[in-house]
C-alpha cells in the first residue's frame, strides 16, 4: 500500500511540472523575441541569485556560465533554548542550453547546542527552465531531488521530489513580485522516523531596487505540512543584497516565525555571498 501511494503522488508532481511548461511556455513566448530579457544587463547577478531567499529566482544561469552560492545562518531554535549554525549553504548552479540550468544544493553542516550535536543535510539535484518572458512577467520551472543521503540525524531517509513554478511581476523600475508555488514529497531524517508526507508550498518575495547595485526584499513562505502528523507553518524573513562587482553579490538576512514549526527556529541572522563564473 506504501509502494501505491508514493507511485501516485510521484505522477502528479511529473503532470503539474508538464502542464506548468507546456501553457506558460505558450503565453510567454509570443513575447520573447520582442522583450529585452529581464535577467540581464549590468545588474544581472541580483536577478539571478537564489539567495539570500527560500524563493528561488525565475532567471536561469545564462549558458556556459556558473553561479556559486555560499551562506551562514546563526538561528534560535523554536523547540528549545538553544542554538544553531548551518553553514556553507553551498549552491552551484551551471547554465545549460537552451534557458535550462542545473542545480546541485551541496550537504549542509549543521551543529547545534543540543543532542544530536551535528552532522550533514542531504544532497539536492535538480534542473531549472525558464519558460519565457514579457516587459514585466517573467516565468520558469524547476524539479529538484532530494537524495537519499546525510547524517543520520540530519538527512533523507529516501528520496524527496519537489517540483517549483515560479512567477515574477514587475510593476516599475523600483518595485517586483515573485511568486513561487511548489508541491514536495519527502521523508525525515532516519533519527526522526523516516517518515513520508507531501506539502504544498507557497512563497512571495517582494523587492525594492534601491540602486542598481542594492536591493532590498522581504518574503512570507510556508507548507501545509512540516512533518507526518503536523500542519501548516509560516516564516518571514528580509535583507539586503549588494553587488559590490559585475560578478560578485554579498547579502545579510534575518527570520522569524510565524506559526508552526516550518525549519525549527524562532528567528535567525544570516549571510552570505556569490560568485559568477563566465
Amino acid at each position: 500500500m506504501k509502494k501505491q501511494g508514493k507511485l501516485v503522488s510521484s505522477k502528479q508532481i511529473w503532470k503539474l511540472f508538464w502542464i506548468l511548461i507546456i501553457n506558460c511556455g505558450m503565453v510567454f513566448n509570443v513575447y520573447a523575441e520582442t522583450v529585452d530579457n529581464p535577467c540581464g544587463g549590468a545588474s544581472a547577478l541580483l536577478n539571478i541569485v537564489d539567495r539570500p531567499t527560500v524563493g528561488d529566482s525565475a532567471c536561469v544561469v545564462p549558458f556556459k556560465e556558473a553561479v556559486l552560492e555560499l551562506g551562514y545562518q546563526y538561528q534560535q531554535l523554536s523547540h528549545s533554548a538553544g542554538y544553531q549554525q548551518n553553514f556553507p549553504e553551498a549552491e552551484l548552479r551551471i547554465g545549460l542550453p537552451v534557458n535550462n540550468e542545473l542545480v546541485l544544493l551541496l550537504p549542509n553542516y549543521i551543529h547545534q547546542s543540543m543532542t544530536p550535536r551535528s552532522g550533514f543535510a542531504a544532497t539536492t539535484i535538480g534542473i531549472k527552465h525558464e519558460i519565457g518572458y514579457t516587459q514585466t512577467w517573467l516565468g520558469a520551472a524547476e524539479v529538484l531531488f532530494t537524495l537519499p543521503s546525510g547524517s543520520t540525524a540530519f538527512g533523507s531517509q529516501n528520496m524527496g521530489t519537489a517540483v517549483n513554478g515560479i512567477i515574477n511581476y514587475t510593476f516599475n523600475s523600483t518595485f517586483s513580485l515573485s511568486f513561487m508555488l511548489g508541491v514536495t514529497t519527502q521523508t525525515q531524517s532516519k533519527l526522526n522516523g523516516g517518515q513520508r508526507f507531501t506539502s504544498i508550498n507557497p512563497d512571495m518575495v517582494l523587492t525594492y531596487v534601491f540602486t542598481p547595485k542594492i536591493n532590498f526584499y522581504g518574503e512570507v513562505y510556508g507548507q501545509s505540512k512540516t512533518a507526518p502528523g503536523e500542519g501548516s507553518g509560516f516564516n518571514f524573513d528580509g535583507g539586503v543584497l549588494y553587488l559590490p562587482l559585475p560578478n560578485l553579490e554579498v547579502d545579510l538576512e534575518v527570520g522569524q516565525r510565524i506559526s508552526g514549526t516550518l525549519s525549527g527556529f524562532n528567528h535567525y541572522v544570516g549571510t552570505g555571498m556569490s560568485i559568477a563564473f563566465n
